[in-house]
């Protein structure tokens, strides 16, 4: 995490039809941004993210999630379709969609992700680091994760 900081109180968010609720606590002052064809897929344009300390995640029964790949899972309620979170299956570590929660104003984008894979109709006006797909692959793989 960058040297930003954490939000201090709670964010708490909700699917569409309220089946799920979900309370980030000590969620990070920023926002991961990635571009790939998968997020763009699943969402209909790029995916936008914030991490957290821990969430309460309530109506766990109304989730299903979905392994896109061999290193990322996607979560959604299955009754109203809402996309929840994505996780890193190999660490655990999930970002859950900023869109769900109602943030403070100003945060800033942490960074742009597969940046190489950006759908050229749309671009964000705030600057930020981007990197390639082949850079966050070579940093996955330097931390030790085997891409299959």
């Amino acid at each position: 995490m960058s040297e930003v900081g954490r939000i201090s109180q709670p964010l708490e968010g909700t699917c569409l039809c309220g089946a799920v609720t979900i309370a980030l606590h000590a969620a990070h002052r920023e926002v991961d941004v990635c571009h790939c064809s998968m997020c763009a897929t699943w969402g209909g344009s790029m995916y936008a993210g914030i991490e957290a300390e821990t969430a309460e995640i309530v109506g766990e029964d109304h989730i299903a999630a979905y392994a896109s790949s061999n290193w990322a899972e996607r979560a959604f309620c299955r009754t109203c379709g809402t996309h929840l979170w994505y996780e890193f299956k190999p660490t655990g570590g999930r970002t859950y969609l900023a869109g769900l929660f109602d943030l403070p104003a100003g945060l800033p984008i942490k960074h742009q992700i597969f940046i190489d894979e950006k759908q050229d109709w749309y671009d964000l006006a705030q600057d930020s680091p981007k990197k390639t797909g082949a850079e966050i692959i070579a940093e996955a793989e330097g931390a030790g994760f085997t891409f299959e």
